[in-house]
């Protein structure tokens, strides 16, 4: 079968993250968008571990669902078209490593999946030898990035860790403040057991494969949402039976792997370089004349995603490797919406017509993807012209840096009232 997975997510347990994000929401939220195996996220907290636990039952090899009455009062909140949708969880955490090495200090984020309770259980008891799991439920560990892999991969049979958002200029594996050039670097002597890599929202794959080094990995994308609204804005697409193995085996050997969904990478915010207490923003090119300092308060700038893909580039825009599936770049329909309405993205009136759109369509991630615009059209012609344009990538770009996101648009001033004026009443 043919589904989305977003296996990077957080619990109520985690620093800033929305008091919301329990299962609940998360399982509401996942059949709203279209998503059908979510990450538990958080595992390596007691409570959330508990809660895990308490909340989840066995259902396909190595994944689990909600329990029947949790599931029920789900389904209840939700449109009939909407309310049947699978979702399943794959026992998931981010971990945080903080180490030194080679005289520099290392801050590298990882994705860990475990296949049922007890290799969790075992990795936790471990884990908990290095540092507190109750502060956070992304643990802050001072830990090196090889032995925690060596951890990983002790805890049970099916164990396996995931480099997180790999350009990110404070805490990716390739990062700009405290990375490395090369996975083999990171890992050691263990490396030969990652197999795939997340690609974080401000890179996509066609900016990661101009680095040859890379072909190897299957390039995985997912939210990182510390709220439940923000599931799947990026996803990876797999072609298998839904199965704990099947998707790791589909990343370890790319049969059944079928490419991410994707932010489009200037609204990441560390795609390009800057300052943002500075208001300043640059591409690489202008950094390197300008020595990486920043012109208004000649402090050293914070080098995003960009810059440092084009220092471990080893080939042209457009490379594509032989077998890769490729990728999609989509908005979420909120902004769309908010864009739309002339209002922000989180406002109730947005909110009350993304209820409407998907009670009436379906899923986002099939609006966005492939319901035909005309029936998108007997809507709101404005939304229609918008999807047609973002499945064609025309669309409007302002690049982020230095942790502020960036925007991506749809429509030159005027071009709303004209397409407005000659529609017939919609929606909206």
């Amino acid at each position: 079968m043919r589904f989305h997975a977003d296996l990077h997510i957080h619990s109520k347990y985690s620093r800033a993250c929305s008091k919301d994000s329990d299962l609940e929401h998360l399982t509401w939220w996942a059949r709203r968008k279209g998503v059908t195996l979510m990450g538990t996220g958080d595992l390596t907290h007691p409570v959330w571990f508990e809660r895990l636990r308490e909340s989840l039952v066995p259902a396909e090899p190595g994944l689990f669902r909600l329990r029947d009455e949790l599931d029920r009062e789900v389904s209840r909140t939700l449109p009939p078209g909407l309310a049947s949708g699978t979702v399943r969880f794959m026992l998931s955490t981010e971990v945080s490593t903080v180490y030194s090495r080679g005289e520099r200090t290392r801050k590298i984020h990882h994705l860990v999946y475990m296949p049922d309770f007890e290799a969790a259980a075992a990795f936790n008891r471990r884990l908990g030898r290095a540092g507190d799991l109750e502060a956070d439920g992304r643990p802050v560990l001072r830990l090196d990035s090889r032995d925690l892999l060596e951890i990983t991969l002790g805890s049970g049979q099916g164990a396996y860790l995931v480099p997180a958002h790999v350009w990110t200029p404070w805490f990716g594996v390739f990062g700009s403040k405290s990375g490395f050039d090369t996975v083999e670097e990171c890992y050691g002597d263990l490396s030969r057991h990652i197999f795939a890599l997340e690609t974080g929202l401000s890179s996509d794959p066609a900016m990661n494969r101009r680095v040859s080094g890379l072909d190897r990995y299957r390039l995985v994308s997912h939210s990182d949402a510390h709220s439940p609204p923000m599931v799947a804005r990026e996803t990876t697409v797999f072609e298998t039976d839904l199965d704990y193995f099947a998707v790791m085996e589909a990343l370890r050997t790319g049969s059944g792997y079928a490419g991410t969904v994707e932010f489009f990478p200037e609204e990441g915010k560390y795609h390009l370089d800057g300052h943002r207490k500075c208001g300043v923003r640059m591409d690489p090119r202008e950094t390197r004349r300008r020595g990486g300092v920043c012109p208004v308060c000649s402090r050293p700038l914070t080098v995003g995603v960009l810059s440092r893909v084009e220092d471990l580039a080893d080939r042209p825009d457009g490379t594509r490797p032989d077998g890769d599936p490729g990728f999609r770049s989509l908005v979420p329909l909120p902004e769309i919406v908010g864009e739309i309405l002339g209002v922000g993205s989180k406002s109730k009136k947005v909110l009350n017509e993304v209820d409407s759109l998907t009670a009436a369509l379906g899923p986002e991630l099939a609006i966005l993807q492939e319901l035909p615009v005309g029936d998108i059209a007997r809507h709101s012609p404005a939304l229609a012209e918008a999807v047609d344009r973002l499945r064609r990538g025309e669309v409007i770009r302002d690049p982020g840096y230095d942790g502020t996101f960036g925007t991506i648009g749809f429509f030159k001033p005027g071009e709303l009232e004209r397409i407005n004026a000659s529609a017939t009443p919609a929606l909206f």
